[in-house]
């Protein structure tokens, strides 16, 4: 869109009282924001209220600002691969704006995009979880999400932490389907601040996407907002782990009021962050145990490569999910402590008593174990055993 229609557009989303509700339906009234603008006060009063006439009326005072922001932003843009530029902004009315976020009740008017938008048009799964996941649960996500990738199917997260940067690390790693990050922020904002790094991966190999103007910090009413986005953008919501209170089930949530599909990984019954999961395979979604249960429950026949040396999907999976059990470099005595610990969190006294070591014995065992990875410490004290990855 030239400038001119730009600065429409965003004078549109920055007029008070004029939600997004009343924007469309101005847009199908009126056709576009410049001639929205131009009516006068008698086309608009069998549309809007006097109060809402009277905002759009007014020139939003932040709008110059922004707009020369945006220009600087656009104007600065790093190249793609292919030549293209790799900021870009879309309105509703643009070709290039995702169908499946149009069926959602409430698309946003603009996005603003940096990275590839060719992965808009790939199958899509959203994985998504806590922001304070296990080590077992951090570790279903990336390799859920590699395998997905791997498979040509492009991962959709929010980028926080946990379970979200996870799911972007494996699907990066991946490579084939790469990865979606809708934030909360403008995308001059970088949040969390430990995602730079994976930020500027995303802009380059992936695609980020907000509905939010350029310097927009992270206000916390933001990031449930943009969960609409994340289940709009995909087939199917996999939900990793969750507590009963948290914001990924509001992306399970709105997923099954699109009509989409929504899957969940069980943990354990002792654990606090698979009770959201647990909770959902209740409601009726799909329990998955490995990648190819996703892209059976889509119907997706595809073939997995890469990295992953030509596995199928379910292959992939398995091997990074399933567990340690057949690894062929474990002594018998570090064998016995995996065993008797199981997957569940436990104590260093309930592995005492169950294998019969003493105190220092097992835990110079267990301190080898998390030095090799294939066991975690958690907070209380307690050791939780970690398939490889």
């Amino acid at each position: 869109m030239d400038q001119e229609e730009l600065r429409a557009w965003l004078r549109l989303v920055l007029t008070p009282r004029i939600g997004p509700g009343s924007a469309r339906k101005l847009l199908a009234a009126l056709g576009s924001p410049q001639a929205i603008f131009d009516a006068g006060d008698e086309a608009l009063q069998a549309l809007l209220g006097k109060r809402e006439r009277a905002a759009l009326a007014a020139v939003p005072p932040e709008l110059d600002a922004q707009f020369e922001t945006l220009l600087t932003w656009l104007a600065t843009s790093p190249s793609l691969p292919d030549g293209g530029r790799a900021r870009q902004v879309l309105c509703l009315a643009d070709a290039l704006y995702p169908s499946t976020l149009l069926q959602a009740a409430d698309p946003p008017l603009l996005l603003f995009a940096q990275g590839r938008l060719d992965l808009l048009a790939k199958p899509a799964v959203a994985v998504v979880g806590s922001r304070h996941p296990s080590p077992q649960g951090r570790d279903n996500a990336y390799a859920f999400a590699k395998a997905l990738s791997d498979a040509g199917v492009t991962v959709v997260s929010g980028l926080a932490l946990g379970v979200d940067g996870a799911a972007h690390q494996g699907a990066l790693d991946g490579g084939q389907g790469s990865t979606i990050a809708v934030v909360g922020t403008g995308l001059d904002v970088v949040y969390p601040k430990s995602h730079q790094a994976l930020t500027q991966r995303l802009a380059e190999q992936g695609l980020l996407l907000s509905e939010f103007t350029l310097g927009t910090p992270p206000l916390q009413a933001n990031f449930p907002k943009r969960n609409r986005i994340v289940a709009a953008l995909s087939r199917a919501t996999l939900v990793v782990e969750a507590a009963v209170q948290s914001g990924s089930l509001i992306t399970a949530r709105l997923a099954a009021e699109m009509g989409r599909e929504v899957l969940a990984i069980p943990g354990s019954i002792h654990s606090p962050q698979a009770r959201g999961c647990h909770a959902l395979i209740k409601q009726g979604a799909k329990l998955v145990e490995t990648a190819q249960d996703v892209l059976d429950e889509l119907r997706l026949e595809v073939a997995l490569g890469g990295a992953s040396g030509g596995l199928s999907a379910s292959q992939a999976s398995d091997r990074s999910v399933a567990g340690a059990d057949d690894a062929p470099d474990q002594d018998p005595d570090q064998d016995a402590i995996l065993a008797a610990m199981g997957y569940d969190p436990v104590s260093q006294e309930a592995l005492s008593a169950r294998t019969g070591l003493g105190a220092a014995d097992l835990g110079a065992r267990l301190l080898e174990l998390e030095l090799m990875g294939q066991v975690a410490r958690l907070p209380g004290q307690l050791f939780q055993r970690v398939a490889a990855a």
